[in-house]
């Protein structure tokens, strides 16, 4: 090999191996991501009282069922009646759960459905009688979705629908505004108006 190919093949592989230490050696480019962490959802606040061993507020997980907010009070107490409670119904948020005893009738259920635990008591009819009445009405700012589930053609849907409502605009001050709730209209408003009230 000429002494001029020795040098320029030198001065290549210089340049190659420079070429390589500076790529090696460099910082890399652009930003670092950062990923954002996943919110966390709030806790449910939810009282209970009644036949429960321990009594108060409690906070659950989102998504919970009134059988998790039983478990978190303590469980039934002896003398509770679970017949009396739809341990499998969600709750939500300020909820208060009123858990029966055994021969009580809570202001917020059908007389049909405490007959209908009694030994030798007839089954309760397909729709069940309201527990409300024009005597007796339903507070609209104070019922929970139990409560106003037992109001004729009230399902949970519209249930959940008033309560949404009344939590976005605050208290109603008259039972028209019932009428402002998407699902209800003039019709289910009239089946309804003399068993709620807003005081």
């Amino acid at each position: 090999m000429k002494t001029w190919q020795v040098i320029l093949f030198s001065l290549l592989a210089g340049a190659l191996a420079a070429g390589v230490i500076l790529l090696v050696a460099s910082p890399p480019r652009g930003q670092p991501i950062q990923l954002a962490a996943q919110p966390t959802p709030s806790p449910l606040i939810v009282y209970v009282t009644g036949a429960i061993r321990q009594p108060g507020v409690i906070a659950l997980a989102a998504g919970s069922r009134v059988t998790d907010a039983i478990e978190a009070a303590g469980g039934l107490a002896p003398e509770a009646d679970a017949s009396g409670v739809n341990l499998a119904a969600p709750v939500h948020d300020g909820q208060h759960l009123v858990i029966p005893r055994a021969g009580e009738v809570l202001p917020t259920q059908p007389a049909s459905a405490t007959a209908a635990a009694q030994p030798g008591a007839k089954a309760p009819p397909a729709t069940p009688t309201p527990a409300y009445t024009a005597d007796l009405p339903l507070n609209l700012n104070t019922a929970t979705q139990a409560d106003l589930e037992t109001l004729p053609s009230i399902g949970p849907t519209r249930a959940q629908a008033i309560l949404a409502y009344r939590e976005a605009h605050g208290a109603f001050a008259r039972i028209e505004d019932l009428l402002n709730v998407p699902g209800i209209g003039p019709t289910l408003f009239e089946r309804i108006k003399a068993l709620i009230t807003t005081e």
